[in-house]
């Protein structure tokens, strides 16, 4: 089975008039979250170069950046020095994915709070990004605008799939609260893994936010996606031009499980350094998100989920990415 494919160009101009185009962009949105919470994204307008020159950023830092560097920046826990508990470096081993160590190193990005405080402590999430240098800012920085443009786009294109009016999510993703990853998968040989029981790149999970827009370098294999008989996997392989999406933990709940959020994982065999840079689209931090009532009505007519306010929901699941189980469960 391979992923569907979706559209989203007739989407990124706002506010224009409903279309053919529109329609069988929508349905195609529709057909690919209901049946299977993971698609590839074409049409999305963000120049090639410009996505490659994001992925060779990481991969220079992670590569070239001393134990020291990387401890500039290091994740710490809320109120300790700069720490707020989730910016920042992770060092391989450090991300946990239920209980277990994750096989991958990363800097964790965020959007910044409202009440975030001119200097530490910082209370968790409400801190500052920590950055490896200028350069890696501005890069970051732009590219992660483009990327919530496309997720407005694609909001849009929701709404239409769902017979709603197309600017019905504005109020709800203005601003977004977004998180971005930028990710290195040194190769799981056996000998890497001695002191990392996990077992894989990072653990079988599906996302916790809307929609993750994951941008990747040209690995094969290493991305896999739970097929329906929650057995086998499918490979989710790049294709140049477009990107990965899936369905996260809080748009099947806003749908009301109508829309599939799917596990994946990643198993990175290869003898290359993989790099991965998934944004993760979300809510803004106050948003309330409950069932749409058309959802509602399209499963069954009870609402399957309450309401929550996103910053809360956010804050209940960044609290448990960073500690393991102790081994033997003791």
């Amino acid at each position: 089975m391979a992923l569907p494919f979706v559209d989203v160009s007739p989407f990124l101009t706002k506010g224009s008039p409903s279309s053919p185009a529109k329609v069988a962009s929508a349905k195609s949105l529709y057909d690919a979250c209901h049946d299977v919470g993971f698609f590839y994204l074409k049409g999305h307008g963000i120049p090639q170069d410009r996505c490659e020159f994001v992925l060779d950023t990481v991969r220079r830092w992670m590569l070239t950046a001393t134990k020291d560097e990387k401890a500039v920046i290091a994740r710490k826990d809320a109120g300790v020095d700069d720490g707020d508990g989730a910016r920042g470096y992770q060092k391989i081993g450090e991300n946990v994915t239920l209980g277990k160590s994750d096989f991958h190193e990363a800097i964790d990005l965020y959007a910044t709070h409202t009440d975030t405080p001119p200097c530490p402590p910082y209370k968790p999430i409400e801190g500052r990004n920590l950055w490896p240098n200028p350069d890696f800012e501005a890069t970051f920085t732009s590219y992660i605008d483009d990327v919530l443009s496309l997720g407005a786009a694609l909001m849009r294109c929701m709404a239409v799939a769902l017979s709603l009016p197309e600017d019905y999510f504005e109020s709800f993703i203005t601003p977004s609260f977004w998180v971005c990853r930028a990710i290195g998968y040194p190769p799981l040989t056996e000998a890497a893994l001695e002191n990392n029981p996990g077992g894989v790149s990072c653990g079988a999970h599906s996302d916790y936010g809307c929609w993750t827009f994951l941008l990747a370098d040209d690995t094969k294999g290493a991305l896999k996606v739970q097929s329906k008989d929650g057995v086998g996997w499918i490979d989710a392989d790049p294709i140049e031009g477009a990107y990965v999406v899936n369905v996260g933990d809080m748009l099947m709940q806003w749908t009301n499980g109508l829309f599939k959020s799917t596990v994946h994982q990643v198993v990175h065999l290869g003898s290359n350094y993989r790099v991965s840079v998934p944004v993760f689209f979300e809510p803004s931090w106050d948003a309330k998100i409950s069932p749409l009532q058309t959802c509602i009505e399209r499963t069954g007519g009870k609402a399957l989920y309450g309401e929550v306010q996103y910053g809360e929901y956010l804050l209940g699941k960044v609290s448990s990415n960073f500690y393991a189980a102790p081994p033997d469960g003791k």
